[in-house]
This record gives C-alpha cells, structure tokens and sequence, in this order.
C-alpha cells in the first residue's frame, strides 16, 4: 500500500515536472531546450507546494486546487519570460553558451554606449536630437568628425558601416560623406603561426603540404582576412585569401548590437524610421556576413566568369579564376593576376592618355554589361579593387560584395538609361518610378518637371557630368518622398565609386557621356555593342510594347463605351492582401486578449470583494472561489500579453 502510494506520487510529481513546462511553453508560444524545460517544471511544483502551504488550511480545503495549479503556472511562465529576456532561446539549445553571448553582448554594448557618450552621440541615440546627417543646423556640421571618431574606435565592423554610409549621397549630406570617406583601419597582419594553423584546419595538412611555396608575409591585410601569395605544385602563382582565426564571433555580435540599435532608433526617433534604418542595417549586416562566407565570392566569380564567358566579347577585362579544390569557407585560393591596383598609380603612369581612355570605356562596359545585362555585378569597384595588368588588360578582384538585380530592375534600368540618352524625362520618370519603392500617392507632374529641370542641368550640351549627378538624383527622390530600394541604391553606389575610379585611371573621363555612347551600341569604345547586344531581352520587351499597343484602342472604346452609358465601375478588394489579414488577425487577437484579461482581473476582485453566494465551505462563498480563480485566469492572459508585447519590441 505505501509503495503504491510512493509510486504514484513520483508519477505524478513527474507528470507534474512536464506537463507545467509544456503548457506554459504553448501558452507563450515559444521553443525551449530541455534544460529550461527542467528548470521551469521545478521552479513550478516548488511554487505549488508554496501555494499549498499558503492556502491549504482548515478553512480553505480542496475547493482552490486550481488556484494552486494556477500560481504554479503562472511561476512557470514568469521564469520562461525573464529567462527570455535575458538570455533568447536559441535553436541548438545551448542555453549555457547563449547566456555566455549575451553577457558578451551586453559588455559590448557597453563599451560601444561608452564610446558614444565620448563622442557626444548618446542624445541621437536615444532620439531626442533631429536627423544628423541631413539636417542644415550648424550643430550638424560638428557632428561629422565625433561620428568618424566613434566609428574608428567602435572596430572594424563600425569602420566597415561607416565606409558603407560614406557612399550613401541620398541619406547624408555632403560634409557626413567627406568625414566618413577618410575612415580607414589599420589592421595588423596576424602572425604567421595563426595563419598556418588556419590553413592547417581547413586542409587538414600543414600548407607546406598543399602549397609549394607560400609567402607568410601578407599581400594586403584586412579587418576580417588578409591575402598571401602562394605557388602551386603544378608551378601556377595564385593569391590566398585566408580568414582571420576567430574573427567570426565578433563580427557576428557588433552585427547583433547594430540591427538592436537600428531597432532602438526606429522606434524612439522619426529622422531614423525616415532613413529606413532597421532595412539600412539589415542589409548591411547580410553584406557582411556573406564577406565571412568566402563560398559566396566563390559563387560570385563563378557567376560573372560564366557570362563573359557566353559573350566571349571582352578580352580586355578579366576576372581571376577560382581553384574550388583549395577554396572552402575560409580559405579562397585564386589566380594570380600579375599587376598593380590603379590606387598604386605606378602601372597608370606609363600609358598613354589614349591607352587609359581605352581602358576606362573597357571598364565601364564591363560594369554596364553586368548591371544591365548579367543581373549580377561587383558592388565595389573602387580602385583598390581594379588591377592594371603587366599585358595591358585589366582585372576585377574581390567580389566579396556584389549586387544582384532581377530582370524587372534591369528593364527598368535599361529604359533609364535610354530615356537619359534620348533626354525624354516622361520616359525617365516612367523608368524611375519602376525602379523604386513607389509611395500611394506621388505628383508625377511636379517629378516629371523636375526631372526635366535635373537633365538640362546635367546633360545639357557642354556640360560635363560628374558625381554630383548620382547625389542631385537621389536628392530628388528623397524630395518627393520615394525610396530606393537597397539593390537600386548598390546599382548608383557601384556607379558612383566607378567614377572616381575611373577619373584617376583617365583623368577628364566623361563617365556620362561614354555611357550614352555605349546604350546607342557604339563600339568604338569598350568593344561592346552596348543594347545591341542585349539580343533576347530586348526583343521581348519591345514586342510586350508592341502588344500593348495593339489592345490599347480596343481597351479604350469599351471604357469610353460603358462611360457614356453609365456602367463603368470600379471593384475593389478590400484587405485583398494577405500581410493586411494578418494584421488585422493579430490586432484583433491581442485587443480580445487584453479585454479578457482586464475583464478577468475586474470580476475577479467585485467577485473577492462580494458577501453573496452560497457558503461552499465554512469559511469560502461560490462567488469569492470564482474570483480567486478568474484572477489566476487574469495573471495568466496578462503574462501572455506582456510577452508578446516584449517579442514584437525585441
């Protein structure tokens, strides 16, 4: 008898030990791992034998059991909030390890809430300043250095966000954009024995083995890996691109800390919810943790060598070949392409002006090609980046950041370019308005007028474009309230820095103009027949024109029609969207949430506070043991509210 007592109490106990976890689990809707699964079921039955202790006397019999399992729920689901809060539930259920991360985070993010207050920056922070990077104020002015300092001092993957705003003319002004184009980091190379260990780790034999040579002296070192020359045992030179031991882990937090700051920002300041920040951040986080996945740029060199290779048009532009036996997540083992960067300026100087123009009309063909015709191009052609090679071609290196645009944005990007070429700003507007994020209601009269306005003014004859032409451009749409979308916004940026690398490469090169020469397909130039060789894609696009063109008079007389008799009607779909139903459902779930709760939580106490009912036992009314349940009921609903509330904020 005892021992069938004993044991099913341990049943119960056990089955008590699960089922509070789980139930508290579903109610708040989140996944734990076991260890907090354990925790929270312990923490549960302790907070039922309180209960029992507090309220399990003579006078409050049996008749409050729900109450009792009500506070243990209600302990299970306060632990699993705050252990929420604290350290996030994470899908591989390394709770130990994702509480040392946050602890982690939060020292970083001390550090970095230390190094602002430094700077002076905290009041943008925490948003009770204007937008400081547009505004005319000449408190703005002074801002820019304090921002660049802070950037610095933040570490390479600030420095990296700063080089990153340092291009972005549509969001900050000029005097922002010189500051933050001096930001550099000088990073040490790492010692030689770490890299051979690297290397060793991601051949499983010592380089020696897999190299017949390797210089341990880096080419060029970076915040997240630097390159070595190398020679193979087939006797072919190639470059080594090696990942810096551990540089993950930290990257990966300063990330973490930016995307919760661009959150913090958008919520508490307008100028930032106006940048788009959370999207700014996001998309700069993604670009830096593809550059931490060397296969990417392996894929992205795959990419474009592919589409030259199909065109076998250009042979003055290469892009080195990958060796994908040596290459891995870490380790990117490429051709080596003999010659200096333009940002060397020795290669340029012994070409003749007509040698370098001849290679800038190449170059910006090559980028054009990619923009407009191959979908995918290198986002970052700044002169460290372009080699003058020893044969007089030129190379395309680090395609560790690359745009990629579907065929809807070329079009748009190609009719951009025509309507640029012909001057028509109606077809410019059209071809602008496809290519952004289009608001509901826009003046396109007043975008047209200043589109025209934008064109007189820079590609008016004896003008002489330059830059400035991508920074008035994205002024203008700022003006009329439009967004850029981000791979838009790379395509202007790859532009932009393209101009100044082609200026220092052929001083006097008319971006503007050679690339109106080359959408009217002449080849004399880069050797490329500009929409010519567009073939299929534009065929397509000018029978779809075509096409419409035909319906158009049919379509017109059945509106006229049913016009002028009076049955032209418009049908609208309201909530025809899914995200808008999905809206609505979680709006409406979590107002009838808080009214049950409230609701609860107010019929509870009248319910406690009242003398009327019928005696359930000697010392409890029917109406006070409903109240003390509807009150564990309102706990309940309340945690599940505020919790939701805490994950939509997070």
């Amino acid at each position: 008898m005892i021992v069938g007592i004993a044991v099913l109490v341990a049943a119960s106990f056990a089955l008590f030990l699960v089922v509070f976890p789980v139930v508290a689990r579903r109610l708040l809707g989140i996944q734990v791992g076991i260890t907090r699964i354990a925790l929270t079921g312990g923490i549960a039955i302790g907070g039922m034998f309180l209960a029992s202790t507090l309220i399990s006397t003579p006078e409050r019999p049996v008749v409050l059991i729900g109450v009792r399992l009500g506070i243990a729920l209600i302990l299970a689901m306060t632990f699993l909030v705050v252990s929420e809060m604290v350290v996030p539930s994470t899908s591989s259920g390394g709770w130990i390890r994702a509480f040392r991360s946050g602890v982690a985070r939060v020292r970083r993010y001390s550090e970095i809430s230390g190094i602002a207050l430094r700077h002076g920056l905290s009041p943008y922070l925490r948003g009770r300043r204007g937008r400081p990077g547009k505004g005319a104020a000449p408190g703005s002015a002074r801002l820019a250095k304090p921002l660049r300092l802070a950037l610095e001092e933040g570490g390479p993957t600030f420095v990296k966000l700063g080089q990153v705003l340092s291009t972005r003319h549509d969001l900050l002004s000029p005097g922002f954009i010189v500051e933050l184009s001096r930001l550099q980091y000088q990073v040490p190379p790492e010692h030689p024995e770490r890299i051979a260990e690297q290397l060793h780790k991601e051949f499983g034999r010592p380089p020696e083995d897999v190299f017949a040579h390797f210089d341990h002296a880096p080419l060029a070192a970076a915040s997240i890996a630097q390159v070595h020359l190398a020679r193979l045992h087939s006797g072919e030179s190639v470059v080594v691109k090696v990942q810096r031991p551990g540089v993950g882990p930290g990257v990966e937090r300063d990330l973490d800390i930016i995307c919760r700051m661009a959150g913090m920002l958008d919520r508490r300041a307008r100028w930032a919810r106006d940048l788009g920040i959370i999207e700014l951040a996001e998309g700069f986080a993604a670009s830096v943790r593809e550059e931490l996945d060397f296969r990417v740029e392996a894929r992205n060199v795959a990419t474009v060598r592919a589409a030259w290779a199909r065109r076998e048009t250009d042979a003055v532009v290469i892009i080195p070949d990958i060796v994908e036996e040596l290459s891995g997540e870490h380790i990117l083992v490429l051709e080596q392409l003999p010659g200096l960067p333009i940002s060397a300026g020795e290669a340029a100087l012994v070409r003749t002006d007509e040698e370098r123009a001849h290679l800038a009309r190449s170059l910006l063909g090559s980028l054009l090609m990619q923009v407009l015709i191959d979908g995918t191009f290198h986002a970052d052609p700044h002169p460290g980046n372009i080699l003058l090679l020893d044969d007089g071609r030129i190379g395309l290196i680090d395609f560790g950041s690359v745009g990629r645009l579907d065929g809807q944005v070329q079009s748009a990007l190609r009719r951009f370019l025509m309507a640029v070429h012909h001057t028509d700003s109606a077809a410019l507007r059209d071809a602008l308005l496809d290519l952004i994020n289009r608001p509901e209601e826009v003046d396109e009269q007043g975008l047209e007028r200043e589109l025209g306005r934008f064109m007189a003014r820079h590609f008016s004859t004896g003008s002489a474009p330059d830059v400035r032409v991508f920074i008035d451009l994205f002024r203008l749409v700022s003006v009329h309230g439009l967004g850029i979308p981000p791979e838009v916004a790379a395509v202007f940026r790859a532009l932009a820095t393209l101009e100044g690398t082609l200026t220092r490469l052929s001083p006097g090169f008319d971006m503007v103009a050679e690339s109106r020469s080359w959408a009217a397909g002449d080849r004399s130039g880069a050797g490329m027949g500009g929409f010519a060789s567009v073939g299929a894609p534009l065929e397509s696009e000018l029978f779809s024109a075509l096409s419409a063109l035909r319906r158009l008079p049919r379509r017109i007389d059945r509106v006229s029609s049913a016009l002028e008799e009076g049955r032209l009607s418009v049908n609208v779909r309201v909530l025809a969207d899914s995200r808008d139903r999905r809206y609505i459902r979680t709006l409406v779930h979590e107002v009838l949430l808080t009214l049950l709760a409230s609701t609860a939580g107010l019929m509870a106490v009248i319910l406690m506070q009242s003398d009327g009912g019928p005696m359930v036992t000697e010392s409890i009314r029917l109406f006070e043991a409903v109240g003390y349940h509807l009150l564990v009921l309102s706990g309940v609903l309340s945690l599940r509210m505020l919790f939701t509330f805490f994950r939509a904020q997070r």
